[in-house]
Parts: structure tokens; sequence; C-alpha cells
């Protein structure tokens, strides 16, 4: 049987971009209308083999609800993928710029691609999901629709790709992480990054002490996020994503930061993603 991850949209998303690319053509994916469906449908033995969420995006920064969803969950990251988003005008087959009289998109694909649209004086309509607008145009059929979603949207649902990467943008990534149940989480061979949250008593020089420690085990830290702890007078716990050359490099230094911290947890160590 085929592996099966969670995502968050329909098929054709972005999301599902992301699995084939890191877990093969042949991934079964289970659409989620939210990211919390995600998480709990990957957390579920019986439903699903895992999950992949976006975490973070080069323009808008990090999704900072997703963070709070992974520390309440059973979840592992066992791997990241850093996905170029790239937005396409789908039509229906044989549909051309001067039959078009509304475009159909996710706010933010619509935003991602106003120098192309503002070209012209189309009705712009929005929608859930990317995925789901391409989707509806080949469902209706209609001439005179089209949609703004990814190349896997147009084969999946039968469109032609009437302008391809129209986003404003070129250097436009998400991040996307890949999550597995703890209990069913292998050693990733040649981990080199790490997921970790942490925090302190908060009284002066705290944090500084633990990046400090951090800092002299020569790790960088590509990723220091700071979050509010619940019920808590505005004191924070930390996110940290780090990189080190050797896993007994980052176990030292994990030793070394702890008893400076009142509480942390391993999100994942896993290998550095590659960039798509």
């Amino acid at each position: 049987m085929n592996k099966r991850v969670s995502i968050q949209g329909y098929e054709g998303s972005f999301h599902q971009v992301a699995a084939q690319l890191f877990h093969g053509k042949n991934i079964r994916v289970i659409p989620c209308d939210t990211f919390r469906d995600v998480v709990r449908v990957a957390s579920s033995k019986k439903e699903s083999d895992g999950g992949v969420m976006a975490i973070e995006n080069s323009i808008a920064g990090s999704i900072l609800p997703n963070y709070n969803l992974l520390q309440k969950s059973n979840l592992k990251i066992v791997g990241e993928l850093y996905l170029q988003i790239r937005q396409n005008l789908l039509v229906n087959r044989g549909v051309q710029l001067e039959d078009i009289r509304e475009v159909h998109s996710h706010t933010m694909a619509l935003q991602q691609c106003y120098d192309f649209l503002d070209k012209f004086k189309w009705k712009l309509v929005e929608s859930d999901d990317t995925a789901l607008s391409a989707r509806h145009i080949h469902q209706h059929k209609n001439r005179h629709m089209a949609a703004i979603a990814s190349k896997l949207a147009a084969e999946l649902y039968d469109l032609d790709v009437l302008a391809p990467n129209i986003q404003s943008l070129k250097n436009n990534y998400t991040r996307f992480l890949m999550l597995q149940r703890e209990e069913t989480v292998q050693p990733v061979e040649a981990a080199d990054k790490a997921s970790v949250t942490f925090h302190t008593d908060h009284s002066r020089g705290s944090l500084a002490r633990v990046l400090t420690r951090i800092s002299e085990g020569g790790i960088n830290l590509s990723k220091l996020q700071s979050f509010p702890i619940p019920g808590s007078e505005f004191k924070y716990a930390f996110h940290a994503d780090m990189e080190f050359d050797t896993q007994d490099q980052f176990d030292d230094v994990m030793k070394s930061i702890k008893p400076l911290t009142e509480a942390i947890k391993v999100y994942g160590v896993y290998k550095r993603g590659l960039w798509k």
C-alpha cells in the first residue's frame, strides 16, 4: 500500500507538489480543509502515515499557529523541503486570453500575481484554495473563467497552462515540514539539522547563555522564533532550528544547554531540505 499523508488544501495544491517531491509520485494525499485537520489526521494511525505542513514563506514569514499545532501533537519532523511557488494561469482546453472575463484563486495567489493581472480588466474572484479554483473551472467547462494554480493542478484537472510563472516575485519559497507519528520515526541517516523548542527562567542573560553554548558548540542557528507561553505574564518560549555537522555535535550541545533551560523538547532531527 502506498504511503498516505495529510495535506492542507485540495488535490493539485502546492502541499501535494511538496509531498510528491519529497515522498515520490506514488504518495497518496489526504486533503484537509485546515492545518488543524492536517495534524489530527497525521496523528491518527488509522487514517494516515503522516503529514506535510507548510511552516514558513520567504515573503510572508512564519505561519505561527502551525508551531503551536506541532507543539501539542505527537508528531516529529523527519524532513523538510523548500518549494518555489510558481503560479500559473489555467484555462479549459482551447480558451484564449481574449475569452477570459474572471480569474479565480486564493486571495494570496491573486495578490502574488497583481503585476500580471493588472494588464487586464478581469474580475478577480477569491476562493478557499488554488487547486479548488482549478477544479471549479474544469467542472463547469466555462470558457470565460480562468484559475491561478500549480502545474500539477493543470495536469489533474485537464487544463491548459495559458500563462506560466505569472507571480510578481520569482524568489518566493515556502518551507514544508514532513511529519510522522513519534512511535514510527526511525533515525535519519546523515542528519544535519534539528528543530528544538525551549524556555529559560527568564532571568537576565538566561537566553544569551543558551545561545552562547549553541555558538560555542559550532552549531549554526538558522532560525530563532519566540512564542508567548500561554497563561504566563509575557514570558516566552523559543523555537530554534539548528544546523550541525554530526549527530554527536548536536547531542553534546543539547547536553550543554539542558541545565540552562526550564524545559526543552526536540521536534525532530533530519536532513536539511532541498530547494525545488
